[in-house]
């Protein structure tokens, strides 16, 4: 296991209006319908098989994405979370590629529909995330890799001052061709992400 054992389930984690909760199957019908409402909204970011063979988000039943979704917590592999604004799911988050052993580190990746953007809710989901990995999962290091064009998501990074890294060539195969990343990355020392977002 990459963390060497199963992750329980976390409680839903909270700031203000923004809750992110681990996606179980009675989201599926409205995660599909918010895939589906959202695809040209999240077509340039979404990640695409160099093969040409990738499956166009909200085509097909999500209930058995979700079942592998929560699978990674069992396999100490990944947590994946549902964004909600007050009660609604507006959209996902995902940390991953979760190292233990001498690298203690995870990625997070996440989108937010476009009816509910600009009101600062990816920032305070992302921050969230951030605190439960370092201060549950006792990891130390969290990356956050965004397209250099992808403006909404570096406002992001910006907004929790997370440090550059540089920029990763080539690096996901993204919207039909490999495009290029810049990494960002929160240390646990950095101390809690919440409460770098700005306040009212």
């Amino acid at each position: 296991m990459p963390l060497g054992r199963v992750i329980d389930v976390p409680a839903p984690l909270t700031a203000g209006r923004v809750t992110l909760r681990v996606v179980r199957a009675g989201d599926a019908e409205a995660l599909r319908a918010l895939l589906r409402g959202n695809r040209d909204w999240l077509r340039r970011w979404e990640a695409t098989h160099p093969s040409g063979r990738s499956i166009e988000p909200g085509s097909v039943p999500m209930r058995p994405t979700i079942r592998a979704y929560r699978r990674q917590l069992k396999a100490g592999s990944g947590v994946p979370f549902v964004i909600l604004y007050d009660t609604e799911i507006v959209g996902q988050l995902s940390i991953s590629e979760l190292s233990g052993g001498a690298l203690q580190s995870s990625q997070i990746g996440y989108w937010v529909s476009e009816h509910a953007a600009g009101r600062g809710i990816a920032p305070t989901a992302v921050a969230l995330a951030i605190d439960y990995v370092f201060v549950t999962l006792g990891l130390h290091r969290v990356e956050i890799c965004i397209r250099p064009e992808n403006a909404a998501s570096l406002r992001v990074v910006e907004k929790l001052r997370m440090r550059p890294e540089g920029r990763r060539a080539a690096y996901i195969h993204i919207d039909g061709a490999w495009r290029d990343h810049d990494c960002f990355v929160a240390l646990r020392e950095d101390g809690p992400m919440i409460s770098r977002l700005p306040r009212g």
